[in-house]
């Protein structure tokens, strides 16, 4: 049914979409993937490498968020389209906004004017559900949306963006209709394929490289991304994801907890992971200056729940433990160079796959 189907997935050297790319890689697809510029001649070695024994060579094409036209070509025969371009965490302001809410409408269009994509799978957010003001102890569900106004940049672009598909695909009339599924995954851990630095791998970097003197107290839920990509996978295959949001989550887990399991893991091999809590009003001060903390801030204290039924019976996947990405995250971090490797660094036990 699918062999000679093209994926197309934007922004293929994230974090999630290059473990999205490997995984159609695997399961035989023909993959185009779009990157900001072909001019990284590091960057793209990397990607064409993911698999190295992939049926079909990965096709990579430049494509801007903002310039439609971009998007003509890279949707051409293609019939299902994986969309995980976004703006990082690491933007601000007005301008993240705009180019979430405006880029995936660019996809969109460029999709509906296509006439061969069946399906488009989109990467939100578990903040598009988050609902901040709602008693941490209320589970979030997929028919929950979060109100922008309560959220800082990054999360209100995902919030606005995934809005604007589901408003795209709606009005679009019967002759363009294109099948939407969204995955609103939680905080993203897990092993890294290339040497990105994304918001997650900064924070292990921190407790690894003992950046930072103390842990914030608050609980944050986290999924493994090799679970993401598979959800985004299964999310393109399954006839009944179409038109659904899919909440991909693995537990609520403290930082100290993972300040811990990292402690356990690595002060043998010598690093001295900090376990001592934060009070909050550094962590507030730090906020001003600091937008990782500034990210993670508003969870301090709380322990939000999220429904992860639809994880479960619709897409069929068992997330792996927090543990096992925890660890596999830093073992990936120190071997791909994101973190030094002390002197009594010994390598990881197993391959991470």
């Amino acid at each position: 049914m699918f062999s000679d189907s093209v994926v197309l997935v934007t922004g293929a050297s994230g974090f999630i979409a290059s473990h999205i790319v490997k995984l159609l890689q695997e399961e035989d697809f023909r993959v185009r993937g779009t990157v900001r510029s072909l001019t990284n001649e590091d960057k793209l070695k990397r990607l064409n490498s993911l698999c190295p024994h992939a049926k079909h060579k990965l096709e990579l094409l430049e494509a801007d968020l903002l310039m439609p036209k971009t998007w003509e070509s890279a949707v051409k025969d293609v019939e299902f389209v994986i969309h995980v371009a976004s703006p990082s965490p690491d933007d601000d302001g007005g301008d993240i906004i705009k180019v979430a809410v405006d880029g995936t409408i660019n996809v969109l269009k460029a999709c509906a004017n296509a006439n061969t994509v069946k399906r488009i799978v989109l990467t939100s957010s578990c903040m598009a559900v988050f609902m901040v003001n709602r008693p941490s102890e209320v589970i979030r569900k997929e028919d929950d949306w979060s109100d922008p106004s309560e959220l800082e940049p990054y999360s209100r672009s995902k919030t606005l963006a995934e809005k604007a598909a589901w408003d795209f695909v709606k009005e679009l009339p019967a002759d363009k209709k294109i099948e939407l599924a969204v995955i609103n995954p939680a905080f993203v851990i897990g092993p890294v394929l290339h040497g990105s630095n994304g918001t997650s791998q900064e924070l292990i970097k921190r407790l690894l490289e003992r950046s930072i003197p103390a842990v914030p107290n608050c609980n944050i839920t986290i999924v493994d991304v090799r679970d993401v990509a598979l959800a985004h996978v299964r999310a393109m295959k399954l006839s009944e994801a179409a038109g659904m949001r899919h909440i991909v989550a693995t537990a609520n887990v403290s930082f100290p907890t993972i300040a811990q399991i990292l402690k356990k893991e690595f002060l043998p091999q010598g690093y001295y992971v900090p376990t001592m809590v934060a009070p909050y009003f550094i962590l507030w001060f730090a906020s001003w200056f600091d937008k990782v903390i500034k990210l993670i801030l508003p969870q301090v204290g709380r322990d939000y729940q999220f429904d992860d039924t639809r994880m479960k019976n619709v897409l069929e996947i068992s997330p792996r433990s927090i543990s096992e990405s925890v660890i596999d995250m830093a073992y990936s971090m120190i071997e791909s160079g994101l973190v030094f490797k002390s002197d009594k660094y010994h390598g990881p036990p197993r391959a991470a796959k």
